[in-house]
C-alpha cells in the first residue's frame, strides 16, 4: 500500500546496514522548520522504520519455519550482529530529534500526542550500553528457539511433534494418555538443564540493562520499555489476588466435577483434556487447507467485512498445499506441525507491504481452530490500521492487540457448528470447552505473570530456587491434580511457557486483554452481534492512535483488570457454563 512519500526506494534491501544508514543520515540532516516540514519528516522515517522492520520480519519467519536450516538461521544471526547494534544508537538520535522537534512545533495534539510520548520513553530509556546486550537477547531467544524446535518424541512407532501429541492427550484410554503425557514431559526434560541455562543468561543481561538505564530491577524498566503508561505493577498484584478469590475457586469446582464424571480416583495431568463422558475426541478438521477453507467459512457467516479481509489473505499468491495436499504454506500462512518449525503461534505484520503472516502448529485439535481464529484477529487488526501513514499507529498496545484476537474466539462461537461440527452435540462440547479455558486461563495468567515478577525482582536466584517459587504459585493458582511421583516434571512445567524466555514480563497482556474479549462477548449477548462487530471493527480502526484506555472505550469496553470487573465476568461465564452441556 503507497503512502505519501518517495523517500525510502521501492527495492530497498533493509536487511543491510550499509543500505540504510544513508538514509538515516539524511533524516538526522533534514532542517525542520514548520508543522509540515515536521509531519513530512514523521512520515518519510516511518516508511524508513516499516522498511527495516519488514526486513528483520522477514528473516525471523524464515528462521522460525525452519529452525534446522542452517543458512535461515544464519541469515538471522548475521542480522542481529551487524544491524540493530548500529541502528539502535541512531534511532535515539532520531528519537531525540523528533522530542526536540515536537517542543518547537506544535502539531494537533489528538493526532500526535500518543508517538510524541512514545519518543519521549525511548529517549530516557536508551543507553548505549545497553545495545550488545539486546544483541546478545535477541541470540539467546534464538538459542531457545532452536532447543524447542527439535523437541520430538517416537511414539506409536513414529517421530511426532510435541503439538502432534497433544492428540493423544484426549484420547478416551487412559494409559495412553499417560504414556503420551510421560513421553511429551520427559523430552522437556531432557532440556531443562539447557534451558535453565538459557534463562539463567537472559536474567542476569535484562537485569545488567535495567541497572545500565537507572531501574533496581528490570520490572520497572520493563514497564517503561513496554509503554505501560496505565497500569502499575501494583495493579498486577490486585489482578492475582483477585484471580485467587474469584478464578481459582472455579478452576477447583471445574477440577472436582472432572475428576468425579471420570470416576478414576486422583485426577492427573493425564487426565486435563480427555472428555469427561467418555466421548471420543473432537476432530475439526484434518490438516491445514481443511482448517483455512473451514475458518473463512466460519468468518463468513460472521460478517462479510471480516470474511472479505480472511480471503484476502488465503488468496496472496495462493494457496499452494505441500506434498500431501492438506498442508498449507503461503506468503501470509504457514498453519501446519512439522519437524524443525519452532513451536507456538504469531501473526507478524510485514510493515511495508503491510500484509499479515499467520505462523501456527495445527495438528487437529479443536485448540488449533482457536489459534487460528485467534491468530486472524490480530490479522484483521493489521488490516483495518494498514491505511495510517505512521508506522507506529499500525500497531496498538499489546493489551488491546489481544482484545483484537481473542474478541474474535468467542464471537464466532455461535458460527462453529457450521463449519467444524456436524452435531449439536459437538458444538456444544467445543463451546463449553472454550468457555472453560477462557475463564480459567485468567488462572495461568496470574501464574505466569507472578512467576515473572519474582524472577526478576531475585534476578540472583538459581534454577533450584526458581523451580521451587514455581512450586508456591501452582498451589496457589493451579489445578486440583496429583502430582505424586511427578515433583520433577511439576516443578520444571513452567518451561513450556515461551514467553518466559522470548518475551519477558509479557502475558498479563492477555489477562487484560480476555477481560475485555469476554466484556465485548457479552455486549454481544446483549445489544446483538452486529452491534459487537460494528464497535470491534471501529475501534481496531484505530490502531494505536489513542491511549489504550480511549482503545477499549471504542469499543464499549471498560479498561480494568481488577476485583470488579473479574467477579463481574466470572460470575456472567458460569452462568452461560450452566446452560451448556457437559
Amino acid at each position: 500500500m503507497p503512502t505519501q512519500t518517495d523517500f525510502v526506494p521501492a527495492d530497498l534491501d533493509a536487511a543491510r546496514w550499509e543500505n540504510i544508514e544513508p538514509l538515516l543520515s539524511a533524516l538526522q540532516a533534514r532542517p525542520v522548520a514548520t508543522a509540515p516540514d515536521l509531519e513530512q519528516w514523521l512520515t518519510d522515517r516511518s516508511e524508513l522504520d516499516a522498511a527495516c522492520s519488514e526486513a528483520r520480519a522477514n528473516l525471523y519467519i524464515t528462521m522460525s519455519c525452519n529452525t534446522d536450516d542452517a543458512p535461515a538461521n544464519a541469515a538471522y544471526t548475521t542480522y542481529i550482529e551487524t544491524v540493530p547494534p548500529r541502528l539502535e544508537p541512531v534511532s535515539f538520535e532520531l528519537d531525540k530529534k523528533h522530542v526536540a522537534l515536537a517542543a518547537a512545533i506544535k502539531l494537533n495534539p489528538a493526532r500526535y500526542a500518543v508517538v510524541e510520548r512514545s519518543r519521549r520513553a525511548h529517549v530516557e530509556l536508551f543507553r548505549p550500553e545497553n545495545v550488545p546486550i539486546q544483541t546478545d537477547l535477541a541470540k539467546l531467544s534464538q538459542e531457545f528457539d532452536q532447543i524447542a524446535g527439535k523437541q520430538t518424541v517416537t511414539f506409536e512407532g513414529r517421530e511426532q511433534t510435541l503439538p502432534q501429541m497433544a492428540r493423544y492427550l484426549e484420547q478416551t484410554q487412559r494409559s495412553v494418555r499417560e504414556s503420551a503425557w510421560r513421553a511429551i514431559a520427559a523430552r522437556r526434560l531432557q532440556d531443562r538443564a539447557a534451558l535453565n541455562d538459557v534463562l539463567d543468561r537472559m536474567i542476569a543481561r535484562r537485569h545488567q540493562m535495567a541497572q545500565n538505564a537507572g531501574f533496581a530491577d528490570f520490572i520497572g524498566f520493563s514497564f517503561k520499555e513496554k509503554e505501560r503508561f496505565d497500569y502499575t505493577p501494583a495493579d498486577c498484584q490486585a489482578f492475582w489476588s483477585a484471580a485467587e478469590r474469584h478464578i481459582v475457586p472455579l478452576v477447583r469446582r471445574l477440577d472436582e466435577q472432572r475428576r468425579r464424571a471420570l470416576k478414576s480416583g486422583d485426577l492427573r495431568p493425564w487426565d486435563m483434556a480427555v472428555d469427561i463422558k467418555g466421548r471420543p475426541p473432537l476432530r475439526p478438521f484434518e490438516g491445514g487447507r481443511d482448517l483455512l477453507n473451514k475458518t473463512v467459512g466460519v468468518f463468513e457467516r460472521l460478517d462479510s467485512r471480516l470474511a472479505g479481509m480472511i480471503r484476502d489473505l488465503a488468496a496472496n499468491d495462493g494457496v499452494r498445499a505441500d506434498e500431501d495436499g492438506a498442508a498449507v504454506r503461503t506468503e501470509c500462512l504457514d498453519l501446519d506441525t512439522r519437524k524443525g518449525k519452532r513451536p507456538g503461534g504469531y501473526q507478524y505484520v510485514r510493515d511495508r507491504q503491510r500484509r499479515p503472516f499467520i505462523f501456527m502448529n495445527a495438528a487437529g485439535l479443536q485448540r488449533d481452530v482457536m489459534t487460528m481464529i485467534h491468530e486472524a484477529g490480530h490479522a484483521f487488526h493489521s488490516m483495518l490500521c494498514a491505511s495510517d501513514p505512521l508506522v507506529d499507529y499500525r500497531h496498538s498496545p499489546i493489551e488491546f492487540a489481544e482484545v483484537a484476537s481473542m474478541s474474535m474466539e468467542h464471537l464466532t462461537m455461535p458460527h462453529w457448528g457450521t463449519a467444524f461440527y456436524a452435531s449439536e452435540e459437538d458444538l456444544g462440547r467445543a463451546r463449553r470447552t472454550h468457555l472453560e479455558d477462557s475463564v480459567t486461563l485468567l488462572a495461568w495468567i496470574a501464574t505466569i505473570d507472578s512467576f515473572q515478577h519474582w524472577m526478576y525482582a531475585n534476578p540472583t536466584h538459581t534454577a533450584a530456587q526458581r523451580d521451587a517459587h514455581w512450586l508456591t504459585l501452582d498451589a496457589r493458582f493451579g489445578h486440583a491434580i496429583s502430582w505424586k511421583g511427578l515433583d520433577e516434571f511439576r516443578s520444571s512445567a513452567w518451561q513450556k511457557q515461551s514467553h518466559v524466555f522470548t518475551h519477558p514480563m509479557y502475558y498479563i497482556e492477555y489477562g487484560i486483554a480476555q477481560l475485555g474479549a469476554l466484556q465485548l462477548w457479552l455486549k454481544s449477548r446483549r445489544e446483538g452481534e452486529k452491534s459487537a462487530v460494528d464497535a470491534y471493527i471501529r475501534a481496531l480502526t484505530l490502531g494505536g492512535s489513542r491511549p489504550l484506555p480511549d482503545l477499549f472505550a471504542a469499543a464499549g469496553l471498560t479498561f480494568d483488570f481488577g476485583e470488579s470487573t473479574i467477579a463481574r465476568v466470572v460470575e456472567a461465564v458460569e452462568a452461560e457454563l450452566t446452560k451448556l452441556p457437559e
